[in-house]
């Protein structure tokens, strides 16, 4: 018995040497938590390596500077705003969304044109319409109505229009063909008088044929 007892010792002292020696044979071999950790510091966040062509994790894309995929992208685009996460504007006026309202624009209510000359371009106000004058306001560009009948040769009467101006003829005249100047209307083309009718500037007179006299009506014969 005493024999047999040192002999279960020893086997003991021996399996207990070489699962310490296999322990330290083992653990340096297994480093691909650690490298994998290193790999991912090193890429930086963001990133997913299965199926994509970039690294990056969608609504992400590489930052020019760093090369790590710290750059938010906006699908909507953010205006005058900023990308801050994937579809997350940061608005001039503090509100967040997933796009920024464009602010108003510095031509007025006709927008603007790009006018380039020699490689350069700047914004340009619109031509105002015919009739219509531009003018800088507190709100920007406007176009204005212009009051033709400051300068306008009319014969008779100007009347200001929206974008225009209309030449009048007091009674009995008509404007002609040039649409400014005024001539007499022929009153009798409409058959006014009964029997005969004479056109004169501005009006016309009736007179009845012989055995006939004209009614107080001037108009009718009798």
């Amino acid at each position: 018995p005493p024999v047999m007892l040192v002999e279960l010792l020893f086997q003991a002292a021996c399996v207990s040497l070489f699962l310490s020696s296999g322990q330290g044979r083992v653990y340096p071999a297994r480093k691909k938590p650690a490298s994998f950790a290193v790999e991912r510091r090193r890429v930086g966040p963001h990133v997913c390596f299965p199926g994509s062509g970039s690294g990056c994790c969608p609504g992400w894309m590489l930052s020019p500077g760093s090369g790590k995929c710290t750059l938010p992208l906006c699908s909507f685009g953010c205006g005058a705003g900023s990308c801050i996460a994937p579809n997350l504007c940061m608005c001039p006026d503090g509100e967040q969304g997933i796009t920024c309202p464009e602010p108003p624009g510095t031509c007025g209510e006709y927008g603007c044109d790009l006018s380039c000359n020699h490689g350069g371009c700047q914004e340009v106000a619109r031509v105002c319409p015919v009739g219509f004058s531009m003018a800088e306001t507190a709100n920007g560009v406007r176009c204005t109505d212009i009051d033709e009948c400051q300068s306008a040769a009319c014969e008779g009467t100007c009347v200001n229009t929206e974008g225009g101006f209309a030449c009048e003829c007091g009674a009995g005249r008509e404007l002609s063909a040039d649409r400014r100047s005024c001539r007499d209307m022929d009153e009798c083309q409409a058959t006014p008088c009964q029997h005969r009718c004479e056109n004169s500037v501005g009006s016309y007179r009736c007179s009845c044929r012989p055995g006939y006299h004209l009614h107080g009506n001037r108009h009718s014969c009798v």
